[in-house]
């Protein structure tokens, strides 16, 4: 497995990824420690296009990846992290909607828990997902970074959500 360490708008963000393609989008930020293996291979050229893209996506001149991912979970967490590509930039749904959109209506939990293992933050656009009453919940890098990436995309006035 490949890595890299970018730097961000929002801190230093690891990629982690091998052949098969991207893996791992993961915040160095906080109080979440992240431990690189040590079999793990420091590997900047490998990440050259996805830390362009990046780049371009904080700049605002991005608003669709173009890269090979692999990201790995269940059958049901791969059908969520297909169904947040999906979600245009700019826009949000909720957890009940992304459950309907994979025709799971009642499993808006199970959505959640999948959108918190999300594997590859940013690119699979699990900060797009509110609550249903408009309110930013639950974001595993924390809330500051999910309301940063929306205000970004949206360019919006401070305070449209209300963080909870």
């Amino acid at each position: 497995m490949y890595y890299d360490i970018i730097e961000s708008p929002i801190g230093p963000i690891l990629l982690a990824g091998n052949k098969e393609g991207l893996k791992h989008l993961i915040f160095l930020k906080g109080e979440k420690k992240v431990k690189i293996p040590e079999d793990w291979i420091e590997n900047k050229e490998f990440f050259r296009e996805a830390a362009r893209q990046l780049e371009a996506y904080f700049s605002g001149e991005l608003e669709s990846f173009d890269l090979k991912l692999a990201p790995e979970g269940t059958d049901f967490q791969k059908s969520v992290w297909k169904a947040l590509c999906e979600i245009p930039y700019g826009e949000t749904r909720t957890y009940t909607e992304i459950a309907v959109s994979i025709g799971k209506p009642r499993a808006y939990r199970a959505v959640g828990l999948a959108n918190n293992r999300n594997p590859i933050a940013i690119i699979i656009p699990c900060h797009r997902v509110i609550g249903t009453d408009g309110k930013l919940t639950g974001y595993a890098s924390g809330l500051d970074i999910k309301e940063f990436l929306l205000k970004l995309e949206e360019k919006i006035e401070e305070n449209k959500w209300q963080v909870t």
